[in-house]
């Protein structure tokens, strides 16, 4: 952070103090506080910043904002906290004019962020924001902080629950160029329609100036025919008359394709799997050669990106391949996964498994979009289906009813138990559900049991 004095951040509040000091960085998380930091008590739904203003002062914050004074520390009150950071980092990113990409859409945006940030890497000097957890726009913010006069280019991540929290983003952010991945059914219940979902990602423009681009998937149903007062830029598989089209697709564990772009074409390998990967190598594509990185240096780049955490992870133990994609689930991302996983090829007698978990946040529609997903199993012709959580049984039982049977428990150790039994080596198994689910914790068990057969063989 470029350091500002504590009167220029009152200022920005509407308040006054007696005492100039230089602030070095604003803080959220107590944990985080240096020497010189302002810290802001935010109140949040499982914790109160204001029990922490003496701790963060005695680790040497210069004062703290706070909803009210806390005995004689230097505090400058406001009457929301939140809003406080977002006005402190909307007054401080107008201070500086990098290249600011803004992601979002229902799936897809955390691996295209990742994506974009290793292709303007390779030119720019490009800070990056953290993912979305459980819809944490704070940490957008506090990313904004990390911008200083050497940053380039920047990376974010812009995710919401409800209307308006885009909107909020995109002001702190001020993207000068943005990608929507696609529309999906995340969060419906809030937002009532797909068509409620995409006008809350569309609020990504309220922060951007009017000649700066947008960057649409040409294949969604939604985006493809969305007219915009702006300049667009589209990328594709179907669709033909995308700016930028992706053929030659050839796809099992790892992926490769040729990217078609103003009529040359330019091959990219991927170390990770499935359509939807090759969608979000194509928005970040799109970004690379917007900001002006040659095309095939964009492609090269993309062509050593690696999967981290629990997305899109490919272990082989003991002949068993696992297939780790439980960050998050929507319909939309379950079906890539299912569809990644009936392009994988088995060796010997191995079976292709799908291990589905409930997808959260679909509110009144949970059961009959569980159900759908049921049914795209059984015609995607995938070998054996287990189902893990409460609305998992919908999953399961539509199966059932359409002649692949399956079975569904709430029970995490019976899973376990069962899934040790049945699995057998040169089996392919995909697990996918949302992260509330906590399918890590089964994989890590089966896991260690087959590294532990391994050692005693």
């Amino acid at each position: 952070m470029l350091a500002m004095t504590l009167s220029e951040i009152a200022s920005i509040l509407g308040k006054e103090i007696s005492v100039e000091r230089e602030v070095t960085s604003v803080c959220t998380d107590i944990e985080k506080v240096t020497e010189g930091c302002v810290f802001v008590a935010l109140k949040e739904q499982d914790s109160d910043g204001h029990g922490f203003v003496r701790r963060a002062v005695e680790n040497g914050a210069v004062a703290a904002i706070t909803e009210f004074q806390i005995g004689n520390m230097p505090c400058i009150t406001v009457d929301n906290t939140h809003k406080a950071l977002f006005d402190i980092a909307r007054h401080y990113r107008k201070k500086f004019s990098p290249k600011v990409v803004g992601v979002t859409g229902s799936i897809g945006k955390t691996t295209t962020k990742e994506m974009i940030y290793l292709v303007l890497s390779s030119e720019y000097n490009t800070i990056v924001g953290e993912s979305i957890r459980n819809q944490n726009t704070v940490s957008v913010v506090n990313t904004v902080f990390d911008i200083d006069d050497k940053t380039e280019a920047a990376v974010f991540e812009l995710g919401m629950t409800r209307f308006g929290e885009i909107n909020r983003q995109s002001s702190v952010v001020k993207p000068t160029i943005a990608v929507i991945t696609n529309i999906g059914f995340s969060h419906i219940e809030n937002l009532g329609s797909q068509e409620g979902i995409l006008k809350a990602k569309l609020e990504i423009l309220n922060g951007m100036d009017t000649d700066s681009p947008i960057i649409l998937n040409a294949d969604d149903e939604f985006l493809s025919k969305e007219a915009l007062d702006r300049p667009v830029i589209t990328y594709g598989v179907e669709n033909e008359t995308a700016d930028v089209n992706i053929v030659n697709i050839e796809t099992n564990v790892n992926s490769s394709f040729d990217i078609i772009y103003k009529g040359e074409s330019y091959r990219v390998k991927l170390s990770c799997y499935g359509i939807h990967n090759i969608y979000n190598a194509a928005a970040a594509f799109t970004v690379g050669v917007t900001l002006g990185i040659a095309p095939e240096k964009v492609a090269e780049k993309l062509s050593e990106y690696e999967v981290t955490g629990l997305r899109q992870k490919v272990d082989n133990i003991n002949g068993i391949i696992f297939v780790v994609d439980c960050d998050e689930a929507s319909p939309s991302s379950m079906k890539s996964a299912i569809n990644a996983l009936k392009n994988m090829h088995p060796v010997g007698n191995g079976k292709r498994v799908a291990v589905l978990a409930d997808m959260k946040g679909l509110g009144e529609v949970s059961r009959k979009l569980h159900e759908e997903i049921g049914e795209y199993v059984v015609k995607s012709g995938i070998d054996k289906l287990i189902c893990y959580g409460h609305d998992a049984k919908f999953i399961a039982a539509k199966a059932d009813e359409l002649g692949l049977h399956s079975g569904c428990t709430s029970d995490k150790l019976m899973l376990i138990e069962y899934l040790k039994k049945k699995l057998e080596k040169d089996d392919i198994v995909l697990f996918k559900g949302s992260r509330e689910m906590k399918l890590e914790d089964i994989i890590d068990e089966l896991c260690r049991e087959e590294k532990d057969n391994t050692e005693e063989d």
